[in-house]
């Protein structure tokens, strides 16, 4: 009997999915956007989905899965972009969609379940005339969960800072895996302990999450022939503490009119945008500024024709890996890096990108938010691929000229940012998974302790597919 056979008695009651096409989509996210990983993942499967709707029954199939061995990777609705989602050893693929509950609302927070995806939650804060801080470009489609495990921010960092940053996740319950699993809730400067690690070390059930007062945010496209006048220009704004903004960042032509399918009637070849969400009492100074450097408001929502506002998408789909989206479904070989122009000097750093590398092959993508309380900027930066040996090249460029890059084309936790293992959640790992099952083959500190990062893209991966053949 196989363990998967084992398994299936003990947990009867809880819905699962056997059917082989269930269980291979539900063993995906958005790894493909990599084709580095496509290649690398694509035969990745688990064994068998299981959907719990409560935390007993987390804890029931995560007691039954302990004790015959079985690998478990939590799921939330897999729109991430760094196969963090997919069961690298098989076994259970956790689909945490139905704990779903959105338990309370309070001024200045909400608590639901981990399975909740945001756009409900942010609708729902709306009617009480709240929104959600943050949320990624995939609002509509995502879990909090899952933002909260594999994100690292999004549409409202620009106001509000990133995940990390103190006051943003206020409280989460996680469950550990061990012959008696048990929930931890984690308050303050705990949630650390589980933020952006994967689900190797617990799964998240439940979430309490800061809100902001609801703001009727207007979207806009500014228009420029000049890409560097117009990184200049969203700078010099997000610096602008008076000017309520949510979302900001510049996506360089020809990408805008190229991939901006919906909303090229506004736009020409030749132009370069920033996009930017900005409350009603900001978009008079916005206009003001973008006149000063011959740039022009391409689009207004809220001038925007009823017919526009059915037919168009938000302006976050346009923005964070919803351009890289965009520019996929236009182009199969457009992929991304996700650079760090830390400053001083970030501007010479986008002028010299834009300098050694012809639009062709490379186009900036920049995305303006706080962290740590500074303004900082980063590129997830489109790529036309070819090989991976110039993907390489790409990126050493990049580094050679002092940008930190973090790679999307890695599936571990360290290789895609840290660079390092982070101590406490290799800690927590120990406490909460001392088998190891959670996740497995996601935190190189735990299947390889002796792991060189000086050479970090060197990392085979626990299951490496096999080699392409002619």
């Amino acid at each position: 009997m196989s363990a998967i056979d084992a398994l299936l008695p003990l947990i009867e009651g809880i819905r699962t999915e056997t059917h082989p096409k269930a269980i291979q989509a539900k063993s995906r996210d958005f790894y493909w956007y990599s084709p580095v990983l496509k290649r690398k993942l694509d035969h990745i499967t688990a064994d068998l989905i299981v959907c719990p709707v409560s935390e007993d029954e987390v804890l029931r199939v995560l007691k039954a899965c302990c004790g015959l061995n079985i690998p478990v990777t939590p799921r939330g609705a897999g729109t991430g972009n760094y196969g963090q989602a997919m069961p690298l050893a098989g076994g259970v693929v956790m689909d945490l969609r139905g704990l779903d509950a959105i338990k309370d609302i309070k001024d200045g927070s909400i608590i639901c379940g981990a399975g909740a995806l945001m756009g409900d939650l942010d609708t729902a804060c709306r009617a009480k005339g709240q929104e959600l801080r943050l949320h990624p470009s995939t609002k509509e489609t995502a879990t909090i969960g899952g933002f909260i495990a594999g994100g690292s921010g999004g549409v409202g960092s620009m106001r509000w800072g990133v995940l990390r940053d103190p006051g943003n996740i206020l409280a989460v319950r996680v469950a550990t895996m061990e012959d008696e699993p048990k929930i931890v809730t984690l308050t303050g400067r705990d949630v650390m302990q589980v933020h952006h690690a994967y689900g190797v070390n617990g799964i998240i059930t439940e979430v309490e999450f800061a809100l902001a007062p609801a703001v009727d945010w207007v979207e806009m496209l500014i228009a420029g022939s000049d890409w560097l006048a117009l990184n200049d220009l969203a700078d010099r704004m997000a610096h602008m503490d008076g000017l309520w903004i949510k979302e900001l960042g510049t996506v360089q032509a020809p990408a805008p009119h190229k991939y901006y399918l919906r909303h090229r009637k506004f736009l020409t070849e030749d132009e370069s945008v920033i996009v930017t969400m900005a409350a009603p009492n900001a978009v008079a100074w916005m206009e003001t500024l973008s006149a000063e450097i011959g740039a022009r408001i391409a689009y207004r929502s809220d001038q925007a024709s009823a017919e526009d506002l059915r037919s168009l998408p938000h302006v976050h789909h346009l923005m964070w890996n919803h351009t890289t989206l965009r520019a996929l479904r236009v182009e199969p070989a457009i992929t991304y890096l996700q650079v760090g122009f830390p400053n001083p000097g970030r501007h010479d750093k986008i002028r010299k990108i834009a300098a050694m590398f012809s639009t062709d092959e490379v186009m900036g993508h920049n995305e303006f938010f706080r962290g740590d309380g500074s303004i900082t900027c980063a590129g997830l930066t489109l790529v036309r691929f070819t090989t991976e040996a110039r993907l390489w090249e790409i990126v050493k460029a990049h580094e050679d000229i002092g940008c930190a890059t973090f790679s999307p084309h890695h599936y571990t936790v360290e290789e895609g940012g840290m660079k390092t293992t982070d101590p406490l959640h290799l800690d927590v790992k120990r406490r909460h998974d001392p088998k190891g099952l959670l996740n497995p083959g996601k935190m190189i500190g735990w299947e390889d302790p002796s792991f060189d990062y000086a050479d970090h893209y060197a990392y085979p991966g626990m299951m490496p597919a096999p080699e392409p053949t002619e």
